[in-house]
């Protein structure tokens, strides 16, 4: 093999791509990556922030639960550095990590290639949405660490509106993040909607593409009420215009209808994306097609959908009329039926499948342990009677981690290992990968199964300091918390090392069936040198492994390959893959 050439497999033809061709190493330089128009440099670009934005919120965890070791407190002086510290944690883990991380890095790289386009429909664009996303996580930060913010990261009234924190430049930030939010997800429905190429329709698109249309619908309807919202807030703190603010006739429990009419199906901009990334990762590392891809595919848009309709259950002790609170419990009850649809079919997929136990898996298999638990506990809460003991417990928090935690963090670092060979072109150590699954599912559940007791105890979230009856629930908590940290950093170690020491990655180490598992790994500039085959995106019949090149094969008889139109009949929405 020459230097520098990694193989390129298109059926049973091997080629290779020169550095010139690789999208990491065709142009170099800082500027070239500043202003790229490559959505995969902007995903890798996305991926460095977004990581930055973990390991920041992630050591702030270690130290909120370090504190909470003893009774007393273990490390903060006084009660309100606590509060800013975990008011930290949340808002960056929120807004700089959870909502962008799958869409905004994954999404951004495999989107494209996966519909075996060039790029994106608007390039200019999706440099935008990086750069507002970057100056909204100063604008954010900077608060942050200049007056500090106590608020917790719902910012609610009336304490936003009478705290001396930085709360208007805080939500400033959140407001610009909100706009790098809504032109990502407009870029992805135009994108999907514009350039799949001659042949997949919308039941031949891979489910994570389907997945990621359903969460773009979130982002561009939901997210305004949020930038509303926060406007509004801005007003009234500085302006004193009666709002939110009872001291001035204003009603606090509106701003809480604004805000989880956002932040309810903004749960959804976070998690959807994870379904889409569980149900590659389970049918590829399955060997065998999705069970029921069509309810997949309707589930999520039926979840984007019902999540404008459950807001109200967080606010069952607001002090809503009896009906509108039956309402909304009955609502939260039938959100919960698509989600249930996805975990059956993935079960249903694995079933008698030849399940390869990679790093990916692991982490799949882990999403399903955790996200069940984050979903049946979640029916406590949309229950009026137990939600009334258990609002704002630790059970709450619980619950929050076990779905965004379990969930979304948990599959974003599956699909990270799933798509790393094809992101960096180096395979990493699948030994130490496993050990990372393993250690992140141990650490994990020490870290917050304790808590769902310490809440039904009746143990209050947010507090800097707790009776000495909880103490070792907290203490094996913190323990846990550690062990996942551990997990995490041995996960981030072994993507490390791999970039400096990992042979090079074949283009379909895993036996895929996706057209991002056509082109090389890394993939060219254009990301094709020829348009892919399409074909049924988990039809495995056609991919065999080659020993020879350690690498899985497509073979021709199988797939079609569908005739390129003549320009005068070629369809504007198929002009982004020539």
């Amino acid at each position: 093999m020459a230097s520098g050439a990694v193989p390129q497999v298109s059926g049973r033809d091997a080629g290779f791509v020169s550095d010139s061709e690789n999208y990491l190493k065709n142009s170099s330089g800082v500027l070239s990556w500043a202003c790229t128009l490559d959505h995969k440099r902007i995903g890798i670009m996305y991926l460095v922030g977004i990581l930055a934005s973990f390991l920041g919120g992630g050591l702030l965890a270690m130290a909120i639960r370090a504190h909470l070791m003893s009774p007393d407190g273990a490390l903060f002086e006084d009660n309100n550095t606590y509060n800013q510290i975990f008011t930290l944690h949340g808002a960056i883990m929120v807004f700089l990590f959870i909502i962008p991380s799958i869409p905004a890095a994954l999404g951004n790289f495999m989107v494209p290639v996966m519909l075996g386009a060039k790029d994106v429909a608007f390039p200019r664009l999706n440099l935008s949405s990086f750069y507002l996303w970057v100056g909204g996580a100063i604008f954010f930060v900077g608060a942050l660490l200049m007056n500090g913010l106590d608020t917790g990261w719902t910012f609610y009234t009336p304490y936003s509106t009478s705290t001396d924190t930085s709360v208007v430049m805080a939500t400033l930030g959140a407001f610009i993040l909100g706009f790098s939010s809504i032109f990502t997800g407009l870029n992805f429905i135009v994108t999907i909607n514009t350039m799949r190429p001659p042949g997949m329709t919308w039941f031949r698109m891979p489910l994570f593409l389907w997945a990621t249309y359903a969460t773009s619908i979130i982002q561009v309807l939901a997210t305004p009420v949020l930038g509303i919202t926060l406007l509004l807030l801005i007003a009234e703190k500085t302006m004193h215009i009666g709002i939110f603010d009872p001291e001035f006739n204003g009603d606090p429990v509106t701003f809480q209808h604004f805000f989880w009419f956002y932040s309810h199906p903004a749960v959804y901009i976070m998690i959807l994306p994870a379904f889409g990334v569980i149900s590659e990762i389970v049918s590829v590392h399955s060997h065998k097609g999705i069970f029921g891809y069509r309810f997949i595919a309707y589930s999520s848009i039926a979840l984007a959908l019902l999540s404008f309709l459950v807001w109200g259950h967080h606010m069952f002790t607001s002090g809503m009329s009896h009906v509108t609170v039956i309402v909304f419990s009955a609502l939260t009850f039938t959100v919960s039926v698509p989600s249930a649809i996805k975990v059956f079919n993935w079960v249903a997929t694995m079933y008698k499948g030849a399940i390869s136990l990679t790093t990916p898996m692991c982490y799949a298999l882990s999403f399903l342990f955790l996200f069940t638990i984050g979903g049946l506990t979640g029916l406590f809460l949309g229950t009026i009677s137990t939600d009334l003991h258990l609002h704002d417990t630790y059970f709450v928090v619980a619950h929050f981690h076990y779905v965004m935690m379990g969930g979304t963090v948990i599959a974003f670092v599956g699909g990270l290992f799933h798509w790393w060979p094809k992101m960096s072109g180096k395979m990493f150590n699948e030994a130490w990968g496993r050990v990372s699954a393993v250690v992140v599912f141990i650490g994990f559940n020490m870290t917050f199964f304790p808590q769902f007791l310490l809440g039904n105890q009746g143990m209050p979230r947010r507090y800097a300091s707790y009776d000495p009856e909880f103490a070792w629930l907290h203490q094996l908590s913190s323990i846990g918390a550690f062990t996942l940290g551990i997990g995490l950093l041995i996960a981030g170690l072994v993507l490390l090392h791999s970039i400096f020491n990992g042979k090079q990655a074949p283009a379909n180490p895993w036996g895929g069936a996706t057209l991002e598992w056509h082109c090389t790994s890394p993939p060219p500039f254009f990301n094709f040198k020829n348009p892919p085959a399409v074909g049924d995106p988990y039809e495995f019949d056609n991919v065999e492994y080659d020993s020879a090149t350690d690498n899985y094969v497509f073979t021709d008889l199988p797939r079609e390959r569908v005739p390129e139109k003549t320009p005068e009949s070629t369809p504007a929405s198929a002009g982004g893959q020539s």
